[in-house]
């Protein structure tokens, strides 16, 4: 059976609120909170707290790298300043076995007059053999009636050099929240519009390919969601998990015997449970059970 591990945050209503809080899944529908609900890594640089994190594991050199949004809303307390005057900076942990953590360290990747690095994101890019970093800011652009949020990309190899940072997507309507899985030659893109408050399914064979629409019923159905996160569970069904923010829910598991197919069905409450802390954006990562002991020793539930 595979082990899962969540990395994210819990709100900003205290100072703790916006750091970083692990959790662990043995079928990756059932969660328990480590350290006993309290943050396994802290930020003290930057706006002393740190949002929407995620997690990748380095195909070759199997290293762990954890990015972050630079954020504090409890300390800035300010959301307007934050979308258009934020922190252009990613932070960055790594870590060899989960446990022992170098950073963060800050490194500016966000285009000049923007906001946050909201969100970010990656995954490894098989065309160019790094990683693409993703994340969303809110730009103005020429002929622009208004800023807009749009998604930007960068490469990196090691997470401490980056290519130049360059639009990734943008639509009609305000773009947050990307992530990417592949399946079958396919990288499956969903993505957050801020303006129906929706989350929308695309594909593309290559990651810098114009993306074709996947319909998505249920998803489609689905108003007042965000932070998409999807990963394929032990028994090969794929599980999307979405924050039910419009309601203060939490996360809520989706699951689909297959990304093409995308007849992704809700599932019942006594089919899953999220862990006792409410989860805001994280990002889920598979781990081997060997991996999950360790943590649970050095962080016990």
């Amino acid at each position: 059976m595979g082990c899962y591990l969540f990395v994210h945050f819990i709100g900003e209503e205290s100072a703790d609120g916006e750091q970083i809080y692990f959790s662990v899944s043995r079928d990756g529908l059932h969660w328990h909170d480590l350290n006993r609900g309290q943050p396994v890594l802290r930020s003290g640089i930057g706006d002393r707290g740190v949002r929407d994190p995620f997690m990748v594991r380095h195909p070759e050199s199997g290293r762990f790298y954890l990015i972050a949004t630079d954020l504090s809303i409890f300390h800035r307390g300010d959301w307007d300043s934050a979308q258009y005057r934020g922190s252009r900076d990613l932070m960055v942990w790594d870590s060899a076995d989960l446990v022992h953590w170098s950073g963060p360290c800050s490194h500016t990747v966000g285009v000049e007059n923007a906001g946050c690095v909201w969100a970010p994101e990656a995954v490894w890019d098989e065309e160019k053999q790094a990683f693409l970093v993703f994340f969303a800011s809110m730009t103005s652009l020429p002929g622009d009636a208004q800023p807009k949020q749009r998604i930007f990309a960068t490469h990196t190899r090691d997470f401490s050099s980056f290519t130049l940072t360059a639009l990734y997507a943008q639509a009609e309507n305000h773009l947050i929240d990307t992530t990417i899985v592949r399946e079958s030659g396919w990288y499956y893109r969903f993505t957050k519009d801020e303006t129906t408050k929706k989350i929308i399914m695309e594909r593309l064979r290559k990651l810098e390919d114009r993306p074709e629409a996947v319909p998505c019923q249920a998803l489609d159905n689905l108003p007042g969601v965000e932070g998409p996160e999807c990963y394929q569970l032990p028994d090969g069904r794929w599980c999307l998990i979405v924050d039910q923010f419009s309601t203060g829910k939490g996360y809520l598991p989706l699951v689909t015997d297959s990304l093409a197919k995308a007849d992704f069905r809700i599932l019942p409450q006594n089919a899953y449970h999220m862990g006792k802390m409410r989860k805001r954006h994280g990002g889920v990562i598979a781990i081997s059970e060997e991996e999950a002991e360790r943590l649970l020793q050095a962080f016990p539930a």
